[in-house]
């Protein structure tokens, strides 16, 4: 079965909901002194897309104070990451939690009781999405807000999340350098086959990651599936743990073994942990365990216009280009030199058939 069975990629799922708070959020305006009351059909909605895995944050005119203690008083200021109540315009707003998030803007939705703000928004970001309120019933109806699957991820997405700006927060404040503070973490990447269970994640890895994906395409459970199944094919799955938490399987490779050389079909490495060292980890990781096999490797690479970063990657690690024919390139490593893991990592693979 050849690695071309693939789904089609053309709408891509809503990753960010980013909410104005008068009129929207809630019913009144605070600044006018207004006893807002937030709906139970909103209610249900944040509640709803946290479950689905979508994330949601804030693009509010209003004082912060104010705002934050209603948001808390209502019970919901933890479903909000990197919130923008100020003074600014909501595009500026949006932009800013867009790149604090490492989300692209098409995969935002905004929505605002105010005609003129949701203009302004597709005048400078048109490919947010906007959304006037009074379609908030059935925003959770609408297909970009319906992932196929809802899996153990998508649930503790936001957590996942939340973990990270700790993370960073404590990075920020510490003293020394960053490999130095990487080391602290205590990190542990546990590489492995993929079972049956781990496809629901696999297909959305694939469906949601387009900066650090290799190729872009994307892969039906369906598919991986007959990939797991296939003698040839080694699909492989990695799992990240630190002293903030579990960060769950935030990376997925597609290996095609032959008898001189593996074909490194597809990487994918989660956005959430691309400052970690974890990619170069993967890397090396097969590699080495190609090295060991006395097989080569080559590996594919589709520039998307977003993914360039794959490519040094690649690049740093000692591959060299040897092919390119209609967008597709291919890269060689004669595996002379493999570059090791990190030292802040610790590598905890489980025994497979491929090592």
């Amino acid at each position: 079965m050849p690695f071309s069975d693939l789904m089609s990629p053309e709408l891509h799922g809503i990753k960010c909901v980013v909410w104005d708070l008068d009129d929207t959020l809630w019913q009144g305006t605070l600044l006018e002194g207004d006893d807002v009351v937030m709906t139970e059909p909103v209610r249900h909605v944040i509640h709803e897309l946290d479950r689905r895995g979508i994330l949601q944050s804030i693009s509010s005119k209003n004082w912060y104070d104010a705002a934050w203690e209603k948001l808390v008083g209502f019970g919901v200021d933890e479903y909000f990451l990197h919130p923008q109540i100020s003074w600014a315009s909501k595009s500026d707003s949006i932009k800013n939690i867009g790149d604090r998030l490492g989300i692209a803007l098409d995969a935002f939705a905004f929505v605002d009781d105010q005609a003129f703000e949701r203009d302004e928004v597709r005048h400078f970001l048109p490919d947010v999405t906007t959304i006037d309120v009074v379609d908030i019933d059935r925003l959770l109806d609408m297909p970009r807000m319906q992932p196929r699957f809802i899996t153990s991820e998508s649930r503790m997405r936001r957590r996942m999340y939340q973990a990270d700006i700790n993370r960073q927060q404590h990075e920020n404040e510490f003293a020394g350098t960053k490999e130095e503070f990487l080391a602290t973490l205590g990190m542990r990447l546990t590489i492995r086959e993929a079972r049956e269970t781990d496809l629901r994640r696999a297909e959305e890895l694939t469906l949601r990651t387009h900066q650090l994906n290799t190729t872009g395409r994307a892969y039906s459970y369906d598919t991986l599936r007959r990939l797991i199944d296939s003698p040839e094919k080694v699909v492989l799955v990695a799992e990240l743990e630190d002293r903030y938490g579990a960060s769950g399987t935030i990376g997925l490779a597609l290996i095609e073994q032959q008898a001189e050389a593996w074909s490194l079909k597809l990487l994918i490495m989660s956005c959430r942990v691309l400052t970690r060292g974890v990619g170069g980890a993967v890397i090396s990781y097969i590699l080495q365990s190609a090295k060991r096999r006395g097989v080569g490797v080559r590996a594919e690479f589709v520039e998307t216009g977003r993914n360039r970063m794959m490519y040094a990657t690649y690049k740093f690690h000692g591959f060299r280009e040897v092919e390119e024919n209609g967008g597709l390139i291919v890269l060689a490593h004669d595996l002379e030199r493999v570059l090791p893991c990190p030292r802040y990592i610790t590598i905890c693979p489980e025994i497979a058939s491929f090592v």
